[in-house]
């Protein structure tokens, strides 16, 4: 059975770290780009931070930049989003995703134009406030 199952969400306040994981199973993720999505009520889903091994690149959306990390444990098969210094503009349901590295510019692809993806999480809610 192919599952990403994305755990770790919660409420916190603002200026506090949450630490988001998706587990995949019944696939590998060594040869998939990984990607985290949010969607905020009443908002677009929007791309957050993307990256391939292949092409060697990542992606934050600039909201994000310098707050959030991105990484991979390819042994254990799980995608991690670490997200510091949250504000309460962070709110929403967060989702993982993964897509075939052999897509040209996968990494543009998947948090730019939402494309090329195979494989989604079910979604975290995460909520920043006071």
């Amino acid at each position: 059975q192919l599952q990403v199952v994305e755990s770790g969400g919660g409420l916190v306040q603002p200026e506090e770290s949450l630490r988001l994981s998706c587990a995949a199973s019944g696939f590998t993720l060594d040869y998939l780009a990984i990607a985290w999505f949010r969607q905020a009520p009443g908002k677009e889903r929007e791309g957050v931070a993307c990256s391939s091994t292949n092409d060697g690149s990542t992606y934050y959306h600039d909201s994000v930049k310098g707050r959030f990390t991105i990484s991979r444990d390819n042994t254990k098969n799980v995608v991690h989003l670490q997200m510091d210094s949250l504000k309460p503009e962070d709110t929403a349901v967060y989702y993982c995703a993964l897509g075939h590295e052999n897509i040209p510019n996968i990494v543009q692809a998947m948090c730019l134009r939402q494309s090329g993806i195979e494989f989604w999480g079910q979604g975290a809610q995460v909520t920043v406030s006071s």
